[in-house]
């Protein structure tokens, strides 16, 4: 008899379930890594590519939480992928995105 691991309900089983994850943990590893040049000194200033170290970091965690995003839905809807954790890491994505396309259609 097999037993079942408890643990399934939060671990995904396909490979791009996995790839969402570990997009998502990008993001806040990134995440991390820009506030911690925001706190040694680091400022931005009137363009986006002002400060190269702050503009490569926020774009390249941008394109990892999107790309979280279109992983997670992509394993949700294609294989069916019911795991919490990329249920979470989409939703991550979406909010990144939707605040990205705010910025863009209402700049201020």
């Amino acid at each position: 008899m097999d037993k079942e691991n408890p643990w399934d309900f939060l671990i995904p089983k396909t490979a791009l379930g996995k790839s969402s994850i570990v997009l998502a943990a990008l993001f806040f590893l990134l995440l991390l890594v820009f506030l911690l040049l925001v706190a040694s000194g680091q400022r931005g200033g009137e363009t986006f590519s002002d400060n190269m170290y702050l503009s490569v970091t926020g774009l390249i965690m941008d394109i990892a939480a999107i790309s979280a995003f279109f992983t997670g839905i992509i394993s949700i809807i294609i294989s069916k992928e019911r795991a919490l954790l990329v249920l979470l890491s989409t939703l991550i994505g979406l909010f990144v995105l939707l605040f990205n396309a705010g910025e863009f259609l209402f700049p201020h």
